[in-house]
């Protein structure tokens, strides 16, 4: 992306720093933000991530990187897209008893890739069931309340719902419950 003021170069350092991508590239958090190794998964439920995109993106597919600890014994997880209003968009397929190890970025297609109309904070979700989950890189707020913000305008950062959910994403994001582990969620 271009600057178009100050004392800059001509590219964004960020868009440098991810390797100039060619396609969308959309993150919810800068690398250098992370600073934590989340025990953010429950497993069987669902944890979705507020996720800024632009009207005329595309979304295909969604990244996650886990932290340390590796997924042991997957039976069940998937990436999915939730709109703002919670309504589920599209789901990748179910990746079963799929590894994945510890310090590595999973991308997985969605379903349908989703073009996005309007601008605004969509929620891109991921559902473990394991007798491990893995880790996943990102922050934590220090307290569960920092995550919904300062004025009610504020849109939640990140947050559970669900339980006992296996290969299939929820029609909507229902009764959610705020949490203080932000993962790092990359679209593509």
């Amino acid at each position: 992306m271009p600057l178009t003021r100050g004392r800059y170069g001509v590219l964004n350092p960020s868009w440098l720093l991810a390797g100039t991508p060619s396609g969308l590239d959309r993150r919810n958090l800068d690398r250098f933000d992370c600073d934590a190794d989340l025990s953010a998964l429950t497993t069987q439920v669902m944890l979705s991530v507020a996720l800024p995109l632009q009207a005329g993106d595309t979304v295909s597919s969604l990244a996650f990187k886990s932290g340390g600890t590796a997924a042991g014994t997957p039976t069940n997880w998937w990436f999915a897209l939730y709109d703002p209003s919670g309504a589920l968009l599209s789901q990748s397929a179910d990746q079963t008893s799929a590894a994945w190890a510890a310090d590595t970025t999973k991308t997985l297609a969605l379903g349908t890739a989703q073009p996005i109309g309007a601008a605004g904070v969509y929620y891109a979700a991921i559902m473990v069931k394991a007798t491990t989950v893995p880790t996943l890189v990102g922050v934590t707020l220090g307290r569960a309340g920092l995550s919904t913000g300062f004025t009610a305008a504020d849109k939640v950062l990140a947050q559970t719902s669900g339980s006992g959910l296996t290969a299939t994403a929820p029609a909507t994001i229902a009764s959610p419950t705020v949490v203080v582990s932000v993962p790092l969620v990359g679209a593509s």
